[in-house]
């Protein structure tokens, strides 16, 4: 196996590279997401009752779990860009390799308590 091949693969497994997907695939997961909550605003401009009904909805399970599955995508992607912007910004310090443990580590936090407040 010729040593490019071998650097690529090892590059793959560092955290910065994890860090760095979890931060591109959350914003175009919360990109995907936006025409879904201009329709589900769009259904208060059709009317009470159809709102009501929309509303109702969202008391299921499945709604409630994808509720959680947002919030936990929103504090990813919060939490990588600051970890991106403090790596732009500030000078580069050892202790900057935990900052996509400590990205990761907020995420679930900002999760775990949505999950609690439900």
């Amino acid at each position: 196996m010729n040593a490019r091949l071998r650097n690529d693969f090892r590059a793959r497994n560092h955290p910065a590279y994890w860090a760095f997907l979890v931060h591109r695939l959350s914003g175009l997961a919360l990109a995907l997401f936006l025409p879904v909550h201009f329709w589900a605003l769009g259904q208060a401009l059709q009317g009470a009752a159809r709102l009501e009904t929309f509303l109702r909805w969202t008391d299921s399970p499945l709604v409630k779990f994808a509720e959680w599955g947002l919030v936990v995508l929103l504090a990813a992607h919060l939490t990588g860009g600051l970890r991106l912007l403090a790596l732009e910004f500030l000078p580069w310090r050892d202790w900057q390799k935990s900052l996509a443990a400590v990205a990761g580590g907020l995420a679930l936090i900002a999760g775990l308590a949505f999950a609690l407040a439900l």
